[in-house]
């Protein structure tokens, strides 16, 4: 198969560049291949909600047939080999593409298997997360069962998708326990192998009073490295000092340690550490001048959520069609990026940042105040700014 533009991965990354290059080079139309292997197509930012008992997932997913735009190819297979400096990618199907230009937006993967026991109890005996569709109403259902006892809200040292996400859940849960009047009886703790709650310093000491106003324990360093749902223990590992504690649970909620998908972590244009390894402004690789990218798979030293994906998109499809047009490369990320913090189920604190973590916000208010407007921005507004913007390439 022979393409001008090869894309890996139809998640929001994917779809969103493939949308903007249409959009903005028509000749492009049949010249692009998308090549992702699921049939669905998840809005991920609701998952939260569904967990916690706010929304329904079948509410939050379309069929990935139908958000890759007109003009683009969308082959159902899964990439396994890249072999750039012959313009080339192979897929599990055998099917070989070659392309002119190559944009990798394969998303994050979740490693399950890296805590022993975990993937054998996901679902059952209170375990839950709110990273995958297929577990993410398990939340629901584990923070319906607490009537006392212990919830812990994990979170992992490795860069995580959304990572103002184990907290999200968590205050969900500190309010649900109080509506149903357990709460009292319900210790509730987040453990986190980061090294304190939140990166951001416009926004840390809030949510540090936030957490010591409800009440929720807090404990750094330490990773999740073993689960047994039958007894309900978890343990955990202190990154520094090897230490490990045992914590008993009615409720553990999992974020699971994160890493970029295998097929990337072993081909030619990954950095050390496993990532496509992009300049963090033009979005283009570092070594190969056709490769471009954007979303979670990659090097960018900011928070991976759709927000950022937002911002990287335009500017990698402006750098790509420059490049393509033999002209200067002139669009920049500044490593924007931004979480909805839901902190209980009317109030959300919009955080805005870019690169070095430096708070730069959209609106004329302080957002740091906890607010209904921001949440309603967060239910309402957003998920039809993603389906009917993002997915379409007009925002």
């Amino acid at each position: 198969m022979k393409k001008t533009i090869a894309i890996v991965g139809a998640g929001t990354a994917g779809v969103t560049m493939a949308a903007q290059l249409l959009r903005k080079a028509s000749y492009l139309k049949n010249n692009i291949v998308i090549i992702d292997p699921s049939d669905k197509h998840y809005y991920q930012p609701f998952f939260t909600l569904v967990g916690g008992g706010d929304s329904k997932l079948e509410d939050n997913v379309r069929p990935q047939a139908e958000v890759v735009p007109e003009g683009a190819l969308l082959l159902q297979e899964a990439v396994t080999t890249f072999k750039p400096d012959t313009n080339q990618i192979e897929t599990n199907k055998g099917t070989v593409i070659t392309y002119d230009y190559l944009m990798v937006a394969a998303g994050i993967q979740l490693d399950w298997d890296k805590v022993k026991g975990l993937k054998e109890t996901m679902g059952k005996n209170g375990v839950c997360s709110n990273y995958h569709q297929d577990y993410v109403e398990s939340t629901w259902e584990a923070m319906k069962a607490v009537n006392g006892g212990r919830a812990i809200f994990t979170q992992p040292s490795t860069p995580v998708k959304c990572a103002g996400a184990p907290q999200k859940i968590m205050y969900l849960a500190d309010e649900h326990f109080r509506r149903v009047g357990v709460r009292d009886k319900t210790k509730v703790e987040f453990i986190s192998g980061m090294d304190d709650l939140f990166p951001v310093k416009r926004y840390y000491p809030i949510l540090k009073k936030l957490v010591a106003d409800k009440g929720i324990g807090e404990t750094y360093f330490m990773d999740l490295v073993e689960v047994n749902g039958a007894a309900r223990k978890a343990t955990f590992k202190n990154s520094k000092t090897g230490e490990t504690i045992t914590r008993e649970f009615d409720m553990l909620h999992v974020t699971p340690p994160m890493s970029a998908p295998d097929f990337i972590k072993k081909s030619p244009i990954a950095n050390e550490a496993g990532w496509v390894d992009l300049d963090m402004h033009t979005l283009r690789h570092t070594k190969y001048e056709n490769i471009f990218g954007a979303g979670d798979c990659t090097s960018l030293p900011t928070s991976r959520t759709g927000a950022a994906i937002r911002k990287q998109a335009p500017v990698a499809v402006d750098n790509l069609l420059a490049h393509m047009n033999k002209k200067e490369m002139t669009a920049s990320y500044d490593g924007y990026s931004s979480c909805p913090v839901v902190t209980g189920y009317s109030t959300v604190m919009l955080a805005e940042f870019v690169y070095g973590y430096e708070a730069q916000e959209s609106f004329p208010i302080d957002q740091r105040k906890q607010r209904h407007s921001m949440h309603m921005l967060k239910k309402n507004v957003l998920p039809m700014m993603y389906w009917n913007g993002m997915l379409k390439g007009t925002m």
